[in-house]
């Protein structure tokens, strides 16, 4: 049989069975601790003593109730859906982007030191000769004579060269073909841009 009682009035009936039986309670601890809810208040000594040793009891349990419900490490697929979508968008805005944008075009900048038969040759002339060389990706800069000896200069020619489209070796075939006037071209300096 149940009865419905007020708090006050159940505090108080609790406290005297307490008080007689020396704080211990029957076998239905929890389901009284949990009609009372929360703890009594300090007036009820003997009910404090035994809210306070057959509620954490209670607790205990429940926690390990949501202890299973728990998962620290697992993942929830909602979350996963939507994450794995905002990646996806998200590659492909850099795609697109990365699409738009220019490539860029590697250069060299290069310094030819071309030498000739001997000290007769007409150094303008190999000069405009080799300016004459053309390809696509070739950029020729200025150029100066210096002096190896005996008399002799050297061509001394700065070039620009894309590095796609012009291949050193052909450059050097190009003007190695001005026979008359080139003896050798050597490479005397080559940068990145």
């Amino acid at each position: 049989m149940s009865v419905t009682l007020e708090l006050p009035l159940a505090l108080h009936i609790l406290e005297a069975y307490l008080t007689e039986n020396n704080d211990k309670a029957g076998n239905d601890d929890t389901t009284v601790a949990k009609a009372l809810g929360s703890a009594p208040a300090a007036e009820f000594a003997h009910v404090n003593k035994w809210f306070t040793e057959v509620k954490p009891a209670a607790p205990a349990a429940a926690e390990e109730e949501d202890e299973d419900d728990i998962d620290l490490f697992g993942s929830d697929e909602e979350e996963d859906a939507e994450a794995e979508k905002l990646k996806a968008q998200r590659v492909a805005e850099y795609n697109a982007k990365k699409a738009n944008k220019p490539k860029t075009i590697a250069k060299t900048t290069i310094t030819l030191d071309i030498k000739p038969w001997d000290d007769e040759t007409n150094m303008e002339e190999l000069t405009k000769a080799v300016k004459a060389i053309s390809m696509d990706g070739l950029l020729w800069g200025g150029s100066q004579l210096v002096a190896i000896g005996y008399g002799i200069k050297k061509l001394q020619i700065n070039c620009v060269v894309e590095d796609d489209k012009v291949s050193m070796d052909d450059l050097n075939d190009k003007i190695t073909e001005l026979e008359d006037y080139v003896q050798s071209v050597d490479v005397a300096a080559m940068q990145k841009i």
